[in-house]
Protein backbone atom coordinates (compact mmCIF):
# COMPACT_ATOMS: atom_id res chain seq x y z
CA UNK A 1 0.00 0.00 0.00
CA UNK A 2 1.42 3.67 -1.05
CA UNK A 3 1.20 6.30 1.76
CA UNK A 4 1.19 10.19 0.45
CA UNK A 5 4.21 11.46 2.34
CA UNK A 6 5.12 15.25 2.93
CA UNK A 7 4.46 16.82 -0.23
CA UNK A 8 3.71 14.60 -2.49
CA UNK A 9 6.40 11.70 -1.62
CA UNK A 10 4.77 8.40 -2.10
CA UNK A 11 6.42 6.18 -0.13
CA UNK A 12 5.92 1.89 -0.30
CA UNK A 13 6.88 -0.40 1.74
CA UNK A 14 8.06 -2.80 -1.46
CA UNK A 15 9.43 0.42 -3.73
CA UNK A 16 11.08 3.71 -3.44
CA UNK A 17 9.52 6.22 -5.19
CA UNK A 18 10.32 9.92 -6.06
CA UNK A 19 7.84 12.79 -6.97
CA UNK A 20 7.91 16.36 -8.35
CA UNK A 21 7.82 17.70 -4.81
CA UNK A 22 11.30 16.41 -3.94
CA UNK A 23 13.29 17.50 -7.12
CA UNK A 24 14.06 20.55 -5.60
CA UNK A 25 17.87 19.21 -4.68
CA UNK A 26 18.21 17.89 -8.00
CA UNK A 27 17.52 21.40 -10.27
CA UNK A 28 19.96 22.97 -7.98
CA UNK A 29 22.94 21.04 -9.01
CA UNK A 30 21.58 20.55 -12.30
CA UNK A 31 21.66 24.27 -12.44
CA UNK A 32 25.32 24.71 -11.30
CA UNK A 33 27.76 25.22 -14.13
CA UNK A 34 30.13 22.76 -15.20
CA UNK A 35 33.61 24.19 -15.20
CA UNK A 36 35.05 24.01 -19.06
CA UNK A 37 38.54 22.35 -18.52
CA UNK A 38 40.67 23.01 -21.87
CA UNK A 39 41.63 19.13 -22.90
CA UNK A 40 45.24 18.29 -24.40
CA UNK A 41 45.00 15.28 -26.31
CA UNK A 42 47.75 13.83 -25.65
CA UNK A 43 47.00 10.54 -27.39
CA UNK A 44 46.78 12.62 -30.82
CA UNK A 45 49.87 11.63 -32.11
CA UNK A 46 50.63 7.90 -30.59
CA UNK A 47 49.62 4.85 -32.15
CA UNK A 48 47.52 1.67 -30.66
CA UNK A 49 51.36 -0.19 -30.80
CA UNK A 50 52.65 2.70 -28.30
CA UNK A 51 50.79 1.86 -25.22
CA UNK A 52 52.98 0.03 -23.28
CA UNK A 53 52.29 -3.57 -22.14
CA UNK A 54 52.87 -2.44 -18.22
CA UNK A 55 49.33 -0.72 -18.48
CA UNK A 56 50.57 2.77 -19.03
CA UNK A 57 50.59 4.84 -22.11
CA UNK A 58 54.30 5.50 -24.00
CA UNK A 59 54.07 9.17 -22.28
CA UNK A 60 52.64 10.25 -19.07
CA UNK A 61 50.05 7.66 -18.41
CA UNK A 62 46.02 7.22 -18.92
CA UNK A 63 45.15 7.76 -15.18
CA UNK A 64 45.55 12.06 -15.48
CA UNK A 65 44.38 11.68 -19.12
CA UNK A 66 40.99 13.57 -20.32
CA UNK A 67 38.84 11.91 -22.71
CA UNK A 68 38.18 14.28 -25.84
CA UNK A 69 34.61 12.97 -25.67
CA UNK A 70 33.39 15.94 -23.43
CA UNK A 71 33.64 18.65 -25.81
CA UNK A 72 32.25 16.82 -28.70
CA UNK A 73 29.20 16.63 -30.26
CA UNK A 74 27.69 13.99 -32.60
CA UNK A 75 24.90 15.58 -35.23
CA UNK A 76 23.82 12.42 -36.81
CA UNK A 77 23.69 9.64 -34.30
CA UNK A 78 27.08 7.97 -35.12
CA UNK A 79 29.88 8.42 -32.66
CA UNK A 80 31.90 11.79 -32.75
CA UNK A 81 34.83 10.47 -32.55
CA UNK A 82 34.57 8.91 -36.26
CA UNK A 83 35.26 12.68 -37.54
CA UNK A 84 38.32 12.60 -35.52
CA UNK A 85 39.60 9.86 -37.01
CA UNK A 86 40.39 8.00 -40.52
CA UNK A 87 38.37 4.97 -39.73
CA UNK A 88 35.40 4.04 -41.62
CA UNK A 89 32.57 2.94 -39.39
CA UNK A 90 31.00 -0.42 -39.97
CA UNK A 91 27.74 0.10 -41.44
CA UNK A 92 26.00 -1.04 -38.87
CA UNK A 93 27.42 1.43 -36.32
CA UNK A 94 24.68 3.65 -37.10
CA UNK A 95 22.00 1.22 -36.61
CA UNK A 96 23.24 0.81 -33.05
CA UNK A 97 23.06 4.12 -32.86
CA UNK A 98 19.54 4.37 -33.24
CA UNK A 99 18.70 1.61 -31.36
CA UNK A 100 20.69 3.07 -28.45
CA UNK A 101 18.47 6.50 -28.50
CA UNK A 102 15.57 4.44 -28.67
CA UNK A 103 16.12 3.14 -25.75
CA UNK A 104 16.15 6.72 -24.15
CA UNK A 105 14.05 7.08 -21.26
CA UNK A 106 13.25 10.69 -20.18
CA UNK A 107 11.97 12.57 -16.78
CA UNK A 108 10.11 15.33 -17.13
CA UNK A 109 11.45 16.27 -20.25
CA UNK A 110 14.93 15.22 -19.62
CA UNK A 111 16.83 12.03 -20.55
CA UNK A 112 17.64 9.77 -17.04
CA UNK A 113 18.53 6.60 -18.78
CA UNK A 114 18.05 3.60 -20.47
CA UNK A 115 15.90 0.93 -20.34
CA UNK A 116 17.58 -2.47 -20.40
CA UNK A 117 15.66 -3.81 -23.92
CA UNK A 118 13.54 -3.02 -26.39
CA UNK A 119 11.80 -5.98 -27.59
CA UNK A 120 8.58 -5.37 -28.97
CA UNK A 121 8.27 -9.10 -29.98
CA UNK A 122 8.15 -10.28 -26.37
CA UNK A 123 4.83 -10.70 -25.43
CA UNK A 124 6.43 -10.41 -21.25
CA UNK A 125 8.23 -7.13 -20.40
CA UNK A 126 9.05 -8.33 -17.23
CA UNK A 127 11.26 -5.71 -15.70
CA UNK A 128 13.08 -5.19 -19.20
CA UNK A 129 11.58 -1.76 -19.44
CA UNK A 130 13.51 -0.50 -16.12
CA UNK A 131 16.95 1.75 -16.17
CA UNK A 132 19.44 -0.99 -14.52
CA UNK A 133 22.44 0.87 -12.96
CA UNK A 134 24.89 -1.59 -14.31
CA UNK A 135 22.95 -2.31 -17.45
CA UNK A 136 23.58 1.98 -17.88
CA UNK A 137 27.17 1.71 -17.68
CA UNK A 138 28.14 1.25 -21.07
CA UNK A 139 25.19 3.54 -22.06
CA UNK A 140 26.74 6.75 -20.31
CA UNK A 141 30.25 5.60 -21.36
CA UNK A 142 29.20 5.72 -25.19
CA UNK A 143 27.51 8.66 -24.10
CA UNK A 144 30.63 10.45 -22.76
CA UNK A 145 32.53 9.58 -25.92
CA UNK A 146 29.82 11.03 -28.08
CA UNK A 147 30.35 14.11 -26.10
CA UNK A 148 26.45 13.99 -24.64
CA UNK A 149 27.30 14.09 -20.76
CA UNK A 150 24.27 15.22 -19.40
CA UNK A 151 22.36 12.12 -19.29
CA UNK A 152 25.44 11.01 -17.34
CA UNK A 153 25.00 13.67 -14.97
CA UNK A 154 21.18 13.39 -14.75
CA UNK A 155 21.20 9.64 -14.30
CA UNK A 156 24.29 9.90 -11.52
CA UNK A 157 22.23 12.49 -9.55
CA UNK A 158 18.57 10.56 -9.68
CA UNK A 159 20.28 7.64 -8.17
CA UNK A 160 21.97 9.48 -5.60
CA UNK A 161 18.16 10.73 -4.72
CA UNK A 162 17.04 7.31 -4.57
CA UNK A 163 19.43 6.15 -2.34
CA UNK A 164 18.49 8.48 0.35
CA UNK A 165 15.42 7.00 0.99
CA UNK A 166 14.58 4.37 3.60
CA UNK A 167 14.50 1.39 1.98
CA UNK A 168 12.74 -2.30 2.96
CA UNK A 169 12.28 -5.51 2.42
CA UNK A 170 9.39 -6.67 4.05
CA UNK A 171 10.19 -5.78 7.69
CA UNK A 172 14.16 -5.81 7.24
CA UNK A 173 15.40 -2.09 6.69
CA UNK A 174 18.31 -1.82 4.11
CA UNK A 175 21.56 -0.14 4.97
CA UNK A 176 21.15 3.79 4.09
CA UNK A 177 24.14 3.61 1.59
CA UNK A 178 22.47 0.77 -0.82
CA UNK A 179 21.63 1.69 -4.36
CA UNK A 180 18.93 0.88 -6.37
CA UNK A 181 19.22 -2.50 -8.92
CA UNK A 182 16.92 -0.53 -11.21
CA UNK A 183 14.37 2.39 -11.21
CA UNK A 184 11.11 3.04 -13.54
CA UNK A 185 9.74 6.53 -14.64
CA UNK A 186 5.60 6.13 -13.59
CA UNK A 187 3.05 7.97 -15.77
CA UNK A 188 -0.28 9.19 -14.12
CA UNK A 189 -1.94 10.56 -16.79
CA UNK A 190 -5.13 11.26 -15.15
CA UNK A 191 -2.91 13.39 -12.86
CA UNK A 192 -0.23 14.54 -15.25
CA UNK A 193 2.86 13.83 -12.69
CA UNK A 194 6.21 11.74 -13.61
CA UNK A 195 7.50 9.83 -10.55
CA UNK A 196 10.15 6.99 -9.89
CA UNK A 197 10.14 3.36 -8.71
CA UNK A 198 12.79 2.19 -7.85
CA UNK A 199 13.59 -1.49 -6.87
CA UNK A 200 16.80 -2.06 -4.04
CA UNK A 201 16.33 -5.89 -4.93
CA UNK A 202 12.55 -6.54 -2.77
CA UNK A 203 11.56 -7.34 -6.58
CA UNK A 204 14.11 -9.20 -7.89
CA UNK A 205 14.72 -13.05 -8.25
CA UNK A 206 15.51 -14.65 -5.10
CA UNK A 207 15.38 -10.94 -3.16
CA UNK A 208 18.79 -10.35 -2.86
CA UNK A 209 20.64 -6.46 -2.89
CA UNK A 210 22.44 -5.31 -5.83
CA UNK A 211 26.02 -5.41 -4.34
CA UNK A 212 27.92 -4.29 -7.43
CA UNK A 213 25.27 -0.81 -7.65
CA UNK A 214 27.23 1.21 -5.34
CA UNK A 215 30.31 0.68 -6.81
CA UNK A 216 29.38 1.08 -10.30
CA UNK A 217 28.18 4.20 -9.46
CA UNK A 218 31.17 5.82 -7.99
CA UNK A 219 33.03 4.11 -11.18
CA UNK A 220 30.56 6.42 -13.19
CA UNK A 221 31.03 9.26 -11.21
CA UNK A 222 34.74 8.85 -11.88
CA UNK A 223 34.35 8.47 -15.82
CA UNK A 224 32.30 11.35 -15.65
CA UNK A 225 34.39 13.80 -13.96
CA UNK A 226 37.46 12.31 -16.69
CA UNK A 227 35.41 12.89 -19.54
CA UNK A 228 34.34 16.59 -18.85
CA UNK A 229 37.02 17.58 -16.93
CA UNK A 230 33.85 18.83 -14.81
CA UNK A 231 35.07 18.32 -10.71
CA UNK A 232 32.49 20.57 -9.49
CA UNK A 233 29.73 17.31 -9.40
CA UNK A 234 31.80 14.82 -7.13
CA UNK A 235 32.71 17.58 -5.18
CA UNK A 236 29.12 18.82 -3.96
CA UNK A 237 28.29 17.65 -0.06
CA UNK A 238 25.57 15.45 -2.08
CA UNK A 239 27.84 12.96 -4.13
CA UNK A 240 30.15 13.00 -1.23
CA UNK A 241 27.91 11.71 0.79
CA UNK A 242 26.68 9.18 -1.74
CA UNK A 243 30.14 7.90 -1.68
CA UNK A 244 30.80 7.83 1.89
CA UNK A 245 27.44 6.47 2.48
CA UNK A 246 28.75 3.17 -0.15
CA UNK A 247 32.06 2.63 1.29
CA UNK A 248 30.32 2.62 4.84
CA UNK A 249 28.72 -0.47 3.86
CA UNK A 250 31.60 -1.71 2.91
CA UNK A 251 34.57 -0.75 5.44
CA UNK A 252 32.70 -1.53 8.48
CA UNK A 253 34.16 -3.98 11.19
CA UNK A 254 33.39 -7.04 11.82
CA UNK A 255 34.07 -10.53 12.54
CA UNK A 256 35.77 -11.35 8.67
CA UNK A 257 39.19 -12.42 8.92
CA UNK A 258 39.53 -11.54 5.20
CA UNK A 259 39.83 -8.05 2.96
CA UNK A 260 37.28 -9.31 0.53
CA UNK A 261 33.77 -8.78 0.62
CA UNK A 262 31.16 -11.60 1.86
CA UNK A 263 28.19 -11.67 -0.56
CA UNK A 264 25.28 -13.72 -1.11
CA UNK A 265 24.40 -15.80 -4.41
CA UNK A 266 22.86 -13.51 -7.00
CA UNK A 267 24.24 -10.06 -6.21
CA UNK A 268 25.93 -8.90 -9.27
CA UNK A 269 25.77 -9.37 -12.81
CA UNK A 270 25.19 -12.92 -12.30
CA UNK A 271 22.00 -12.33 -10.62
CA UNK A 272 20.48 -15.58 -10.55
CA UNK A 273 21.77 -18.98 -7.67
CA UNK A 274 24.80 -20.05 -9.62
CA UNK A 275 27.65 -21.09 -6.86
CA UNK A 276 28.81 -17.10 -6.60
CA UNK A 277 27.82 -17.07 -2.99
CA UNK A 278 31.14 -15.92 -0.62
CA UNK A 279 33.74 -13.69 -2.19
CA UNK A 280 32.91 -13.89 -5.80
CA UNK A 281 35.93 -12.59 -8.11
CA UNK A 282 33.59 -9.99 -9.79
CA UNK A 283 32.47 -7.94 -6.26
CA UNK A 284 35.74 -8.13 -5.26
CA UNK A 285 37.39 -6.65 -8.62
CA UNK A 286 34.68 -3.95 -8.73
CA UNK A 287 34.95 -3.07 -4.57
CA UNK A 288 39.11 -2.34 -5.34
CA UNK A 289 38.17 -0.16 -8.60
CA UNK A 290 35.52 1.75 -6.70
CA UNK A 291 37.97 2.10 -3.50
CA UNK A 292 40.55 3.90 -6.39
CA UNK A 293 38.36 5.80 -7.40
CA UNK A 294 36.59 7.41 -4.56
CA UNK A 295 40.14 7.69 -3.37
CA UNK A 296 40.68 10.08 -5.86
CA UNK A 297 37.18 12.03 -5.77
CA UNK A 298 36.89 12.40 -1.76
CA UNK A 299 37.84 15.33 -0.61
CA UNK A 300 40.22 15.59 2.41
CA UNK A 301 37.89 17.15 4.71
CA UNK A 302 36.86 16.42 8.29
CA UNK A 303 34.57 13.66 7.12
CA UNK A 304 36.77 12.46 3.72
CA UNK A 305 39.34 12.26 5.76
CA UNK A 306 39.11 9.09 7.93
CA UNK A 307 37.60 7.14 5.13
CA UNK A 308 40.71 8.10 3.15
CA UNK A 309 42.68 6.32 5.54
CA UNK A 310 40.38 3.55 5.45
CA UNK A 311 40.08 3.00 1.98
CA UNK A 312 44.61 2.92 1.49
CA UNK A 313 44.84 0.19 4.35
CA UNK A 314 42.41 -1.19 2.83
CA UNK A 315 43.60 -1.45 -0.26
CA UNK A 316 46.96 -2.70 0.21
CA UNK A 317 45.06 -5.64 2.61
CA UNK A 318 42.76 -6.20 -0.95
CA UNK A 319 45.70 -6.37 -2.99
CA UNK A 320 47.47 -8.29 -1.50
CA UNK A 321 45.32 -11.11 -0.71
CA UNK A 322 43.48 -11.28 -4.27
CA UNK A 323 47.23 -11.23 -6.13
CA UNK A 324 48.10 -13.95 -3.55
CA UNK A 325 45.37 -16.42 -2.86
CA UNK A 326 42.64 -15.84 -6.09
CA UNK A 327 45.53 -15.66 -8.67
CA UNK A 328 45.70 -19.21 -10.77
CA UNK A 329 48.69 -20.14 -13.32
CA UNK A 330 50.30 -23.50 -14.30
CA UNK A 331 53.03 -23.31 -10.99
CA UNK A 332 50.15 -22.11 -8.92
CA UNK A 333 48.10 -25.01 -10.20
CA UNK A 334 50.77 -27.67 -9.46
CA UNK A 335 51.56 -26.59 -6.12
CA UNK A 336 47.93 -26.39 -5.38
CA UNK A 337 48.00 -30.24 -6.97
CA UNK A 338 50.58 -31.34 -4.53
CA UNK A 339 48.94 -29.27 -1.30
CA UNK A 340 49.23 -31.09 2.07
CA UNK A 341 46.11 -30.76 4.26
CA UNK A 342 45.07 -30.11 7.98
CA UNK A 343 47.89 -27.77 8.02
CA UNK A 344 47.72 -25.66 11.29
CA UNK A 345 49.75 -22.55 12.73
CA UNK A 346 50.76 -19.31 10.90
CA UNK A 347 53.18 -21.31 8.82
CA UNK A 348 51.01 -23.33 6.98
CA UNK A 349 50.74 -23.02 3.39
CA UNK A 350 47.69 -24.37 2.36
CA UNK A 351 46.13 -21.37 4.06
CA UNK A 352 42.34 -21.88 3.14
CA UNK A 353 42.44 -26.06 3.60
CA UNK A 354 41.63 -26.66 -0.09
CA UNK A 355 42.02 -30.30 -1.08
CA UNK A 356 43.48 -31.42 -4.34
CA UNK A 357 40.72 -33.83 -5.11
CA UNK A 358 38.74 -30.76 -5.19
CA UNK A 359 40.56 -29.63 -8.35
CA UNK A 360 38.68 -30.10 -11.60
CA UNK A 361 39.25 -32.39 -14.32
CA UNK A 362 38.74 -30.02 -16.66
CA UNK A 363 41.53 -27.36 -15.33
CA UNK A 364 44.44 -29.25 -16.00
CA UNK A 365 44.14 -29.50 -19.96
CA UNK A 366 42.86 -26.08 -19.77
CA UNK A 367 45.46 -24.27 -17.98
CA UNK A 368 48.09 -23.15 -20.50
CA UNK A 369 51.81 -23.15 -19.63
CA UNK A 370 51.88 -19.59 -20.10
CA UNK A 371 48.97 -17.59 -19.04
CA UNK A 372 46.43 -17.29 -15.66
CA UNK A 373 43.64 -15.81 -14.34
CA UNK A 374 42.19 -14.33 -11.29
CA UNK A 375 39.49 -18.04 -9.85
CA UNK A 376 36.19 -17.49 -9.24
CA UNK A 377 36.02 -17.23 -5.28
CA UNK A 378 38.13 -18.56 -2.34
CA UNK A 379 37.31 -19.42 1.23
CA UNK A 380 37.97 -22.10 3.54
CA UNK A 381 38.60 -25.32 2.05
CA UNK A 382 36.73 -23.80 -0.88
CA UNK A 383 38.10 -22.68 -4.13
CA UNK A 384 35.60 -22.01 -7.26
CA UNK A 385 38.01 -23.05 -10.39
CA UNK A 386 35.80 -21.13 -12.78
CA UNK A 387 36.75 -18.50 -15.20
CA UNK A 388 34.76 -15.05 -14.98
CA UNK A 389 35.52 -12.49 -17.62
CA UNK A 390 33.86 -9.76 -16.05
CA UNK A 391 35.93 -9.88 -12.53
CA UNK A 392 39.36 -10.89 -14.33
CA UNK A 393 38.68 -7.92 -17.13
CA UNK A 394 37.39 -5.28 -14.35
CA UNK A 395 41.00 -6.69 -12.18
CA UNK A 396 43.24 -5.69 -15.58
CA UNK A 397 41.25 -2.47 -15.87
CA UNK A 398 41.33 -1.46 -11.93
CA UNK A 399 44.66 -2.54 -11.87
CA UNK A 400 44.32 -4.93 -9.21
CA UNK A 401 45.92 -7.47 -11.56
CA UNK A 402 49.51 -6.91 -11.76
CA UNK A 403 51.42 -5.61 -15.06
CA UNK A 404 52.60 -9.91 -15.17
CA UNK A 405 49.23 -10.84 -14.11
CA UNK A 406 47.07 -8.42 -16.77
CA UNK A 407 49.54 -9.99 -19.54
CA UNK A 408 49.20 -13.44 -18.51
CA UNK A 409 45.22 -12.66 -18.62
CA UNK A 410 45.26 -11.97 -22.25
CA UNK A 411 47.62 -15.02 -22.84
CA UNK A 412 44.81 -17.25 -21.32
CA UNK A 413 42.44 -15.27 -23.94
CA UNK A 414 44.80 -15.91 -26.78
CA UNK A 415 45.79 -19.40 -25.76
CA UNK A 416 41.69 -20.14 -25.29
CA UNK A 417 40.22 -18.58 -28.18
CA UNK A 418 37.97 -20.98 -29.16
CA UNK A 419 36.92 -21.75 -25.41
CA UNK A 420 36.47 -18.26 -24.29
CA UNK A 421 35.46 -16.90 -27.52
CA UNK A 422 34.33 -19.20 -29.72
CA UNK A 423 31.39 -17.58 -32.53
CA UNK A 424 30.52 -15.06 -29.98
CA UNK A 425 32.53 -13.20 -27.82
CA UNK A 426 32.60 -13.58 -24.60
CA UNK A 427 31.74 -16.19 -22.65
CA UNK A 428 30.51 -14.82 -19.05
CA UNK A 429 31.91 -18.02 -17.02
CA UNK A 430 33.55 -21.31 -18.35
CA UNK A 431 32.98 -23.77 -18.05
CA UNK A 432 29.02 -24.29 -17.77
CA UNK A 433 28.37 -26.50 -14.87
CA UNK A 434 25.70 -29.63 -16.08
CA UNK A 435 24.09 -32.81 -14.77
CA UNK A 436 23.95 -33.17 -11.00
CA UNK A 437 26.38 -30.52 -10.08
CA UNK A 438 23.95 -28.10 -11.76
CA UNK A 439 20.72 -29.34 -10.04
CA UNK A 440 22.73 -28.66 -6.50
CA UNK A 441 24.48 -25.11 -7.42
CA UNK A 442 21.27 -23.67 -9.47
CA UNK A 443 18.71 -25.37 -7.91
CA UNK A 444 17.59 -26.55 -11.07
CA UNK A 445 17.10 -23.02 -12.97
CA UNK A 446 15.62 -24.10 -16.22
CA UNK A 447 17.36 -20.32 -17.46
CA UNK A 448 20.61 -21.43 -16.03
CA UNK A 449 21.02 -24.29 -18.03
CA UNK A 450 24.27 -25.79 -19.04
CA UNK A 451 26.21 -23.23 -21.86
CA UNK A 452 22.94 -21.02 -21.60
CA UNK A 453 22.57 -17.50 -20.17
CA UNK A 454 24.96 -17.31 -17.06
CA UNK A 455 25.96 -20.93 -16.96
CA UNK A 456 28.68 -20.48 -19.81
CA UNK A 457 26.42 -18.33 -22.10
CA UNK A 458 28.07 -15.50 -24.60
CA UNK A 459 27.50 -11.98 -24.14
CA UNK A 460 28.48 -9.14 -26.49
CA UNK A 461 28.41 -6.60 -23.52
CA UNK A 462 31.61 -7.93 -22.29
CA UNK A 463 32.93 -6.65 -25.61
CA UNK A 464 33.51 -3.16 -24.12
CA UNK A 465 35.26 -4.40 -21.16
CA UNK A 466 37.08 -7.20 -23.46
CA UNK A 467 38.07 -4.01 -25.58
CA UNK A 468 39.45 -1.71 -22.96
CA UNK A 469 41.63 -4.57 -21.16
CA UNK A 470 43.17 -5.51 -24.70
CA UNK A 471 44.28 -1.37 -24.67
CA UNK A 472 45.32 -1.46 -21.73
CA UNK A 473 47.56 -4.28 -22.23
CA UNK A 474 48.65 -3.32 -25.40
CA UNK A 475 47.13 -6.05 -27.46
CA UNK A 476 44.13 -4.12 -29.66
CA UNK A 477 44.55 -7.12 -32.26
CA UNK A 478 42.74 -9.30 -29.79
CA UNK A 479 39.54 -6.64 -29.79
CA UNK A 480 39.33 -6.27 -33.42
CA UNK A 481 39.29 -10.06 -33.77
CA UNK A 482 36.90 -10.34 -31.27
CA UNK A 483 34.99 -6.91 -32.72
CA UNK A 484 34.80 -8.77 -36.21
CA UNK A 485 33.03 -11.81 -34.89
CA UNK A 486 30.20 -9.73 -33.22
CA UNK A 487 29.74 -7.43 -36.23
CA UNK A 488 28.94 -10.66 -38.22
CA UNK A 489 26.29 -11.63 -36.13
CA UNK A 490 24.84 -8.59 -33.63
CA UNK A 491 22.50 -6.54 -36.30
CA UNK A 492 21.33 -9.38 -38.17
CA UNK A 493 20.24 -11.36 -35.18
CA UNK A 494 18.58 -8.08 -33.58
CA UNK A 495 21.10 -7.28 -30.61
CA UNK A 496 20.13 -10.58 -28.50
CA UNK A 497 21.10 -10.07 -24.89
CA UNK A 498 23.10 -13.63 -24.73
CA UNK A 499 23.82 -16.73 -27.03
CA UNK A 500 24.06 -20.02 -26.35
CA UNK A 501 26.32 -23.03 -27.18
CA UNK A 502 29.56 -23.98 -26.53
CA UNK A 503 30.84 -21.88 -29.21
CA UNK A 504 28.23 -19.30 -29.15
CA UNK A 505 26.64 -20.08 -32.20
CA UNK A 506 23.16 -19.78 -30.71
CA UNK A 507 20.94 -17.16 -29.73
CA UNK A 508 20.04 -17.31 -26.08
CA UNK A 509 16.72 -19.38 -25.82
CA UNK A 510 15.02 -16.85 -23.48
CA UNK A 511 17.42 -14.19 -24.86
CA UNK A 512 15.48 -10.52 -25.23
CA UNK A 513 16.43 -8.72 -28.74
CA UNK A 514 17.30 -5.21 -28.82
CA UNK A 515 19.36 -5.64 -25.47
CA UNK A 516 20.45 -2.27 -24.52
CA UNK A 517 24.17 -2.73 -23.27
CA UNK A 518 24.81 -5.56 -26.45
CA UNK A 519 24.44 -2.39 -28.76
CA UNK A 520 26.63 -0.46 -26.39
CA UNK A 521 28.57 -3.16 -25.13
CA UNK A 522 29.58 -2.82 -28.73
CA UNK A 523 29.48 1.13 -29.29
CA UNK A 524 31.69 1.73 -26.57
CA UNK A 525 34.20 -1.40 -27.83
CA UNK A 526 34.36 0.41 -31.30
CA UNK A 527 34.85 3.74 -29.86
CA UNK A 528 38.02 2.47 -27.64
CA UNK A 529 39.65 1.00 -30.79
CA UNK A 530 39.00 4.57 -33.15
CA UNK A 531 40.10 6.81 -29.87
CA UNK A 532 42.10 5.02 -27.48
CA UNK A 533 42.08 7.85 -25.29
CA UNK A 534 38.64 6.88 -23.99
CA UNK A 535 40.60 4.64 -21.87
CA UNK A 536 41.02 7.06 -19.24
CA UNK A 537 37.84 7.05 -18.47
CA UNK A 538 37.30 3.06 -17.02
CA UNK A 539 40.95 2.62 -16.32
CA UNK A 540 43.91 2.96 -13.41
CA UNK A 541 47.15 2.72 -13.41
CA UNK A 542 49.28 0.23 -10.97
CA UNK A 543 49.88 2.05 -7.82
CA UNK A 544 53.56 0.85 -7.04
CA UNK A 545 52.95 0.92 -3.70
CA UNK A 546 50.58 -2.32 -3.55
CA UNK A 547 52.53 -4.86 -2.12
CA UNK A 548 52.80 -7.46 -4.26
CA UNK A 549 53.13 -11.45 -3.68
CA UNK A 550 55.86 -13.73 -4.04
CA UNK A 551 54.92 -16.37 -6.47
CA UNK A 552 56.19 -18.10 -9.40
CA UNK A 553 54.34 -16.67 -12.57
CA UNK A 554 53.45 -18.97 -15.21
CA UNK A 555 54.50 -15.85 -17.73
CA UNK A 556 58.02 -17.17 -17.23
CA UNK A 557 57.06 -20.76 -17.91
CA UNK A 558 59.43 -22.50 -21.10
CA UNK A 559 58.32 -25.93 -22.54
Amino acid sequence: MELAVGGGMRRSASHTSLSESDDFELTRLLSKPRINVERQRSFDDHSLSDVSHSGGYGRGGFDGMYSPGGGLRSLVGTPASSALHSFEPHPIVGDAWEALRRSLVFFRGQPLGTVAAVDHASEEVLNYDQVFVRDFVPSALAFLMNGEPDIVKNFLLKTLLLQGWEKKVDRFKLGEGAMPASFKVMHDAKKGVETLHADFGESAIGRVAPVDSGFWWIILLRAYTKSTGDLTLAETPECQKGMRLILSLCLSEGFDTFPTLLCADGCCMIDRRMGVYGYPIEIQALFFMALRCALQMLKHDNEGKEFVEKIATRLHALSYHMRSYFWLDFQQLNDIYRYKTEEYSHTAVNKFNVIPDSIPDWLFDFMPCQGGFFVGNVSPARMDFRWFALGNMIAILSSLATPEQSNAIMDLIEERWEELIGEMPLKICYPAIENHEWRIVTGCDPKNTRWSYHNGGSWPVLLWLLTAACIKTGRPQIARRAIDLAERRLLKDGWPEYYDGKLGRYVGKQARKFQTWSITGYLVAKMLLEDPSHLGMIALEEDKAMLKPVLKRSASWTN
